[in-house]
């Protein structure tokens, strides 16, 4: 979010209340950065383009040694190169003051440096989880469960109750090339193995990464439960582990030593910030289609257990429903109903709780965190709230979206300003695969029955745009292919890495230049010598030309190039 707002033109500060970024995806907790990857289709993965893209593309450029410390600092590295944003690490929100239903400024405390910064800006984003700001602010909140009658939802519980999705606590392992002893800490719970483990879900399959179902919730207060939770967490955990190394069961642990346990828990759910509309379970199982979609998803409907390893009669999971197609998300859902200047990203945001279930994964939540960043720095530009923006410019921001590598089903880019849209012809030097027309469909990749691309056949390849008349350029944009079936996110086990591409992805193009017919004369405008994102802009001095060229020169290791957009500005 601050990320698209600062590349939007806004001025962001963004306060983070732990000393690296990343929430549940950082080093203190090690939560997969998982997206959409069980789609009950022919692609089964769609993978989320846009700044998580670009994170996960650059995790492995700079951290090929799959160090989680080491993807804090590219999170670090990416966020304090943006010129127009300020980052306050180790700061948390302490007060906020609101009047007539506006937030005027935040009071924060930095722990490091006994420093209080109040913050005052037209725009306030609250993508925290529990959402301390947006509640202190009176933002209107729902925790708990609804009942099925509600929403018509029939994974619901009968009736509405207040248990939340629980915490976990992860963990790594070493293997140690010899036997090595486990004494459990006093604290620890004694874990009843033969009533959890008949549970398909809650199983021991690995002795590498942690178990997800050791998880605690609360049907009163998780937030204020926290440390207690915390505590009893860790109980159980090493309870577990006491049994998966001393009962004999599992011999392949015998060499195994703990490496890392976190200290923090990873939380599925707590408050739910209410907007103008609450998307529920219906929505993600019909696929409906709203005139504000600004995202998407498609994560199974995973709502885990009420009261976790403490409540062993009922399954870890109910995995409910796989998804057919992904589905949309309305950007009605990512603002306040009744603060005029708060919008949310994250597990926070305007859901019912079983729709939580799916939304809540990281991919889906990053791929908010871009449209309501993008919003953001609208709101700021117009002076005008994110509900006057969603009444007058809900177009414009989707189509700054869907140019900067969002995507949200059947909304293809339609930008008027484009000047690819407009050429009289556009052809290649060669095409193995799909068509060079694709390139400006305003569609950024292939789908489940339909190709948007087109590719080369070979390496040094040309594009080439033509127009009848000279035209005014100041910049050339391209969307490359990285192959958005296949998975590419970092594991705590690296076992599970070797199924998936642990580099920069080979599809992607690596060299190019591009060059305008200036007066007859071609001329180069920009160029790229080690690329790694799928979107690329090369921005240069205006220059009047007939013509636009892109000379694709190779790629991180495929024979043939791939493109699914090409901009003219």
């Amino acid at each position: 979010a601050a990320v698209s707002a600062a590349r939007n033109g806004a001025k962001v500060v963004l306060v983070q209340d732990r000393p690296v970024l990343g929430g549940n995806a950082s080093s203190e907790m090690r939560v997969t950065v998982n997206g959409v990857k069980s789609l009950s289709n022919k692609h089964k993965v769609e993978r989320e383009t846009g700044i998580v893209e670009e994170l996960l593309i650059e995790n492995w450029h700079y951290n090929p040694q799959e160090s989680y410390h080491v993807w804090d600092h590219v999170l670090y590295n990416y966020v304090i190169r943006e010129k127009n944003l300020t980052l306050l690490l180790n700061t948390t929100a302490l007060d906020v003051d609101v009047s007539k239903n506006k937030i005027k400024s935040v009071v924060c405390r930095q722990l490091t440096t006994e420093t209080d910064f109040t913050v005052k800006a037209p725009i306030f984003i609250d993508c925290s989880g529990d959402g301390f700001m947006a509640a202190s602010a009176g933002a209107e909140f729902r925790q708990g469960r609804e009942g099925k009658a509600e929403f018509n939802e029939k994974y619901a519980p009968d009736e509405p109750d207040g248990w939340v999705m629980g915490d976990c606590i992860m963990m790594s392992t070493k293997d140690m090339g010899k036997p090595v002893p486990f004494h459990a800490p006093d604290y620890a719970i004694p874990f009843d193995a033969e009533k959890a483990l008949k549970d398909k879900h809650r199983k021991i399959k690995q002795v590498k990464e942690g178990f997800w179902w050791v998880e605690l919730s609360s049907d009163v207060d998780i937030i204020g439960e926290r440390d207690e939770i915390r505590h009893r967490l860790l109980a159980h955990f090493y309870g577990v582990w006491d049994h998966v190394k001393n009962s004999g069961d599992f011999p392949e642990a015998d060499n195994v030593a703990l490496d890392w346990i976190g200290s923090i828990p990873g939380r599925r759910e707590s408050r739910r910030f209410m907007g103008d509309y609450i998307l529920n379970e219906r929505d993600l199982l019909e696929a409906r289609h709203f005139d504000d979609a600004v995202a998407f998803g498609g994560w199974s409907l995973d709502e885990h257990c009420p009261g976790g390893i403490e409540n062993l009669d009922e399954p870890a999971s109910y995995f409910h429903s796989r998804f057919k197609e992904v589905y949309q998300v309305p950007f009605r859902s990512l603002y306040s109903k009744n603060i005029d200047n708060l919008l949310f990203a994250g597990r926070n945001v305007s859901v019912t709780h079983m729709a939580l279930s799916s939304t809540r994964i990281i991919g889906t939540c990053c791929m908010m965190g871009q449209a309501v960043g993008t919003a953001g720095a609208m709101c700021a530009e117009k002076g005008v709230s994110p509900r006057k923006l969603y009444q007058k410019s809900i177009n414009e921001l989707q189509e700054q979206l869907l140019r900067d590598d969002s995507y949200f089903p059947y909304r293809p880019a339609k930008d008027k300003n484009d000047k690819a849209r407009t050429a009289s012809l556009i052809f290649a030097s060669s095409t193995s695969s799909g068509d060079v027309k694709n390139l400006t469909n305003g569609v950024g990749r292939d789908l489940v029955d339909k190709i948007n691309h087109w590719q080369s056949s070979g390496l040094n390849a040309e594009l080439q745009l033509e127009w009848n008349k000279p035209q005014k350029f100041t910049s050339v944009e391209m969307k490359f292919d990285t192959n958005l079936q296949r998975n590419m996110m970092m594991h705590k086990n690296p076992a599970k890495n070797k199924s998936q591409v642990t580099a920069v992805p080979p599809e992607l193009v690596k060299e190019f230049t591009v060059e305008a017919r200036v007066q007859g004369s071609w001329k180069e405008v920009g160029k790229k010598e080690y690329n790694i994102t799928r979107l690329v802009k090369i921005n240069f001095d205006e220059v009047k030309a007939t013509a636009i060229r892109l000379n694709l020169k190779n790629t991180h290791g495929k024979n043939n190039i791939r493109m699914y957009e090409v901009r003219c500005y």
